[in-house]
């Protein structure tokens, strides 16, 4: 199968989260004409497989995007789309890597649904049984993979109060809610780390008023992307009270990841991108992936790769090459091989976990 024949399947398949289903039918299509034994599982993902027994390899991918549809090209080896960066090129990659696998063990893919929004398909696949090494289908680039993720707080925090004239000299509640604001951000510029990836950044997402009876109500919602070697709880219960909120809301709670660069998955997929004449770059991100997630859960080798140029991700330019495409597919062929032929010492793959 054309490799980008298989992805142009997927992209014309518009899926935005929560919207996934026909997306997902066509992934089974394409894993069952590939020799895979694929299905749709309780949550709604795919879920493809080849061969039985241990090594136990998952490929976590997910099949939903962002919002947004945007036009669909095909022109010299190139497809553009909606998806085609992030993240249905690292799925197709997958199943065309896996198809021809010899050796001992087993090969998963999983489409997950739901990564850009609450992760609940990864959440479902973590529930089930433990594999011996992961690698979540993110874009790297053909010559790179992600060994970290920043982790993400998002607050909301709620500021009630009489309204009053706009010249009276008491602070309205929206006057509270950019007061705490300002503490936050202060509070954020005390711990910038060496480098931005080990630093706490944080973002105004959200801010509205109403009114209601003579009572004004000022919500603002915030961001804070957690690096490496802080907890998410700590930095929630550090955080400022300031003019204090009435109530605040922790919506999304997601730990930092970082794998240690001599894990096998790491090892592996360096060898891959080396045989194919490139240079390795090992990213860390200031994003979030089911990476962060299922590292946690698993404790398994670990690292994150897929085509496509990052800086397209949730963009209308996302677009992808034949050659990236197929460079990508080479090197997940060779990573896969090695790591169901070598000997996967049971380790934790987080650093410093």
């Amino acid at each position: 199968m054309d490799e980008l024949d298989a992805l142009e399947r997927l992209v014309r398949t518009y899926s935005p989260s929560g919207r996934e289903r026909g997306a997902v039918r066509e992934f089974v299509r394409i894993a069952r004409s590939l020799g895979y034994v694929s299905r749709v599982d309780a949550a709604g993902n795919g879920i493809a497989r080849r061969g039985a027994g241990r090594p136990r390899i998952v490929f976590l991918g997910h099949i939903d995007t962002v919002d947004g549809e945007i036009p669909i090209r095909r022109t010299a080896g190139h497809l553009a789309g909606r998806g085609a960066v992030d993240a249905k090129a690292a799925l197709v990659a997958a199943l065309l890597a896996g198809r021809d696998a010899s050796g001992p063990g087993a090969y998963c893919v999983v489409a997950a649904v739901g990564e850009e929004t609450d992760s609940r398909g990864a959440r479902h696949v973590m529930a089930g049984t433990r594999p011996d090494a992961l690698i979540a289908g993110e874009p790297s680039g053909w010559d790179g993979l992600t060994i970290g993720y920043k982790g993400m707080v998002r607050i909301e925090a709620a500021f009630r109060g009489s309204r009053t004239h706009y010249s009276s000299p008491y602070l309205t509640s929206m006057d509270r809610a950019l007061q705490w604001v300002g503490l936050v951000r202060s509070f954020v510029a005390e711990r910038r780390g060496s480098t931005p990836f080990h630093s706490l950044t944080m973002k105004v997402v959200g801010l509205s008023s109403s009114a209601d009876r003579g009572i004004e109500i000022a919500r603002i919602s915030v961001d804070l992307r957690v690096p490496p070697g802080c907890s998410t709880a700590a930095l929630v219960a550090a955080l400022p009270g300031g003019t204090r909120a009435d109530s605040v809301r922790v919506r999304v709670r997601i730990e930092p990841v970082e794998v240690e660069r001599s894990n096998p998955v790491v090892v592996a997929l360096v060898a891959g991108i080396r045989a194919q004449g490139g240079r390795p770059t090992l990213w860390r991100k200031g994003g979030t992936s089911d990476l962060n997630l299922a590292v946690r859960a698993w404790g398994v080798p670990a690292a994150a790769y897929g085509p496509g140029d990052a800086r397209l991700d949730h963009t209308d330019r996302e677009r992808i090459s034949r050659g990236e495409l197929g460079r990508s597919i080479a090197v997940l062929r060779i990573a896969i091989e090695r790591i169901r032929r070598g000997a996967l010492t049971p380790r934790r793959s987080v650093a410093g976990a």
